[in-house]
């Protein structure tokens, strides 16, 4: 079911899909929500939430979503400029920086935001619920903390 083309144009992840049913006189209607993230590989990430009545029009609606949420994500090289914690709710996430060839060490809904990013080496953590959609929203909530080194200096009216 995991809709991912590889590496190229704004690749979709599918995180989650759940099924919801509705009990009325006939029987059971059932719906269904689609949780997707999407990236252009080179520092760009959203993520987007979606229901329909079949499976394929979930996660339209969800990359729909996704692309109207994109932000932009500071990168140093293959990996982030610094650690960061994000929190949603009673899930907690920490990005960590890692050398070269390390590779991306995460669960599925981080795995899937990194790999969006086009980051090839970090390092991450989840704590509290791991819950996809609050896991997501809490990673998100991080990635918005990324400054660089330039970013900073800027900000602090410093010259480096």
């Amino acid at each position: 079911m995991a809709s991912d083309s590889s590496s190229g144009d704004s690749p979709e992840k599918v995180v989650q899909i759940r099924r919801c049913a509705c009990v009325v006189k006939g029987g059971r209607r059932f719906s269904f929500t689609a949780l997707v993230v999407v990236g252009d590989g080179q520092g760009r990430v959203g993520y987007g939430y979606g229901k329909g009545v079949e499976v394929p029009q979930a996660v339209e609606k969800a990359v729909k979503q996704a692309n109207r949420r994109m932000i932009r994500v500071p990168m140093r090289g293959t990996t982030i400029p610094h650690q960061v914690y994000g929190k949603f709710g009673t899930s907690q996430v920490m990005f960590m920086p890692a050398n070269a060839g390390t590779g991306i060490i995460a669960g599925a809904g981080l795995r899937a935001i990194a790999e969006s990013l086009g980051i090839k080496d970090v390092l991450t953590k989840g704590r509290g619920s791991n819950n996809p959609m609050n896991v997501v929203k809490a990673a998100f909530v991080a990635l918005k903390q990324l400054r660089t080194r330039e970013d900073v200096a800027r900000l602090r009216g410093v010259e480096l």
